[in-house]
């Protein structure tokens, strides 16, 4: 595939299964460039990317999840937009999420998150996934095949996070058939085509936690879901608990889903080196390493978007007042000038750690510890448990002609499905 400039990347399907020839074109032009479907500037270049996410002054996340659809509601015209934005920007979808806020919004909501994600709190977290871990490998091992996905990385995610916030045990089974209901989804945020953006993923979470935290508020107990209820902002002052209830749900729903994601990322590279996962097997302490790798290769979220408040430069690239910009992180951790051979997988890269799988600057994504930590101890469990581990040609094809489904949105990257085989130990 050569031309792309004919192909649209936010409506089209041609760029879902292997985007990287795409963002290595974009960087070839310029690692900022302008797309000519929607107008989008592209920022493919690590230092250009890095730059926009951390001046929050300049650049706004009112549109961080929905880029150029629906668009900003009205016109943005002048120097300085950024009356107009403040004026407008509820009127765009998901302008309830913290993703979209920004200073000092952003800062006393994020400040109340990370007074629930506290080390001793993702100490005990961490315990949970030890014992879930081997849990969830035993509704399949003895079978010596599974759909990675459904069987593992979604349930066990989903019953991480749940343990995280405090959702009681009893409630677990209840989520699981709830928000997953057996079976992926085959669309999700930024989907490609039709472009549009259910909320419903939302609901039940908003339902469920609001509840929660209603009783905790009238009936407090010594659990987390009071401390959830009870958490005030840093100025001491109390949340409604509607803004707790978003806190929580956007830190479950968001934080489930780029897990999952990685997971599967993981899994896959796995399956398909076999010297890779004897290394892992024979020294354990490469598997952190093996994480930041995969994330940097394989970045669950694709990009995030930015509405510039004012002109600005950008690698040498002026960027007009009102100007929708794309921050590809998948590219960013491609870009030669900061990552050698980016193209090359290796375990034991330096510098891996310095991709932008979870953003960069005030809106890094506060989950990221969470993610390192599933990752790293499923796969020590997954390597305990599982010998032989391999792709299942059956449902793949073979090696040199595999065949995937990835999720048809351009903001996520990842599988839809990975069908595995492997030998059961003891």
């Amino acid at each position: 595939m050569s031309d792309f400039d004919s192909i649209d990347f936010f409506r089209g399907n041609e760029l879902v299964v292997d985007p990287y020839p795409y963002f290595e074109y974009l960087r070839e032009q310029c690692p900022v460039w302008r797309e000519p479907h929607h107008g989008v500037v592209m920022v493919t270049g690590y230092d250009e990317a890095v730059s926009v996410y951390t001046d929050t002054a300049t650049f706004s996340s009112c549109n961080a999840v929905t880029g150029p659809f629906p668009g900003f509601p009205v016109p943005l015209e002048g120097d300085d937009v950024s009356d107009l934005i403040e004026q407008h920007r509820d009127e765009l979808p998901f302008s309830d999420q913290i993703t979209t806020f920004d200073p000092p919004k952003h800062k006393a909501h994020r400040g109340m998150l990370m007074r629930l994600i506290t080390p001793k709190r993702l100490r005990e977290n961490e315990e949970f996934m030890w014992r879930h871990a081997d849990r969830q490998i035993d509704e399949f091992v003895a079978k010596g095949e599974c759909e990675f996905i459904r069987d593992f990385a979604a349930p066990f995610t989903l019953y991480v996070i749940a343990d995280l916030l405090g959702v009681p045990e009893s409630d677990h089974a209840w989520f699981r058939q709830e928000l997953q209901g057996g079976h992926r989804p085959d669309q999700g945020l930024g989907s490609t085509g039709s472009g549009s953006l259910g909320h419903s993923p939302l609901e039940f979470l908003y339902e469920r936690f609001s509840t929660y935290v209603e009783e905790r508020r009238s009936e407090p107990r010594d659990d987390v879901l009071t401390g959830l209820a009870t958490a005030t902002f840093p100025d001491g002052s109390t949340p409604e608990v509607i803004d707790v209830v978003r806190v929580a749900a956007n830190l479950f729903s968001a934080g489930q889903e780029t897990t999952v994601r990685l997971l599967a990322a993981a899994l896959q590279i796995m399956g398909d080196h076999e010297e890779l996962q004897r290394l892992l097997r024979e020294d354990r302490d490469r598997i952190p390493g093996f994480v930041e790798e995969c994330l940097r290769v394989e970045s669950p979220v694709k990009g995030d978007f930015r509405l510039s408040r004012r002109a600005a430069t950008v690698g040498g690239v002026e960027i007009p007042a009102g100007t929708t910009l794309m921050v590809l992180n998948g590219a960013a951790g491609r870009d030669p000038r900061h990552f050698e051979d980016p193209a090359e997988f290796r375990v034991d890269r330096a510098n891996a750690r310095e991709h932008l799988a979870f953003g960069r600057g005030p809106h890094t994504c506060p989950g990221g510890p969470l993610a390192r930590a599933e990752a790293r101890i499923s796969i020590e469990r997954i390597l305990a448990r599982m010998h032989d581990i391999r792709i299942s040609e059956s449902a793949h094809g073979p090696v040199g002609e595999r065949r995937y489904e990835y999720a048809p949105t351009y903001i996520l990257r990842g599988l839809q499905r990975l069908q595995l085989e492997f030998t059961p130990v003891g």
